[in-house]
């Protein structure tokens, strides 16, 4: 287990330039939230193996930059996108491979008339089955708004995933979501993988670890009761902060309590 960084919190800065700034900083695990589809081509991800390999950066996760359209190319009616869907996917899942990265992460689809809850679950595990193929575990993300957005949702997921797949719990998402991000540990915590982390007040949810009032030392004793031996990764929007620097020294600070209660 380790605390690293996403690449989405320099959001909208460049993807290689934001890999590139986790390096400088001194952080060596991270995840890489790609944001366009011309950053899956060859030349550009052999670029960021270049970054990842000079700064000695573990990239433990990828975050498609499909997820906006996730509903639509995958679980929609549409064969057709679906192909295409999985094409990208498995493209992923070649990215994944080079970088040693186990986990991919998905928003998933919205609620819709096509598929009941049971029917997406079925979907997304063959969307699991091709990750596969290359090494690489699908992870459900819990996001708002999205069919994966409640806690009884993640409980069907476990119940029907079985061990072909995982959950991303996301804090922030959760809060958003109106549940504990620790009812998701009580629940579902055999099946968390990957915790992305903020902080939060009640009048922000989405804060760097240290500028709120959230339980961090609480969040990795109870992850590692569950048997999580996963990553915790800073994932925050650029309002959550004044400069690039602030980043690095809620990183430093999270990561001394990490290390105290995992000495």
């Amino acid at each position: 287990m380790n605390i690293g960084v996403s690449t989405s919190c320099y959001y909208p800065m460049l993807t290689e330039e934001s890999l590139k700034q986790i390096g400088k900083s001194g952080i060596k695990t991270a995840e890489i939230f790609f944001n366009a589809l011309c950053e899956l081509e060859s030349d550009f991800v052999n670029e960021l193996k270049n970054i990842a390999d000079y700064y000695g950066i573990n990239v433990v996760s990828i975050h498609p930059t499909m997820s906006l359209s996730e509903s639509f190319m995958l679980f929609s009616a549409y064969k057709r996108r679906y192909t295409e869907g999985i094409n990208w996917y498995k493209r992923y899942a070649e990215i994944a491979a080079m970088f040693g990265a186990k986990y991919i992460i998905m928003h998933g689809g919205k609620p819709n008339k096509v598929l009941n809850d049971t029917e997406y679950i079925y979907e997304f595990l063959k969307v699991a089955e091709t990750v596969e193929q290359n090494g690489a575990v699908l992870l459900q993300e819990n996001v708002v708004n999205f069919r994966a957005g409640s806690l009884e949702f993640l409980k069907k997921f476990k119940e029907i995933s079985g061990e072909k797949s995982g959950i991303c719990l996301d804090i922030k998402q959760a809060i958003r979501g109106g549940y504990s991000p620790f009812d998701v540990l009580a629940a579902v915590g055999d099946k968390v993988k990957h915790i992305h982390i903020s902080d939060s007040t009640r009048l922000s949810d989405c804060l760097l670890p240290g500028n709120g009032e959230f339980d961090f030392e609480n969040l990795f004793c109870n992850a590692k009761n569950c048997g999580f031996n996963g990553n915790f990764i800073i994932e925050v929007y650029e309002d959550a902060y004044n400069n690039y620097g602030e980043i690095k020294s809620s990183y430093d600070a999270l990561n001394k309590k990490f290390l105290k209660i995992n000495k």
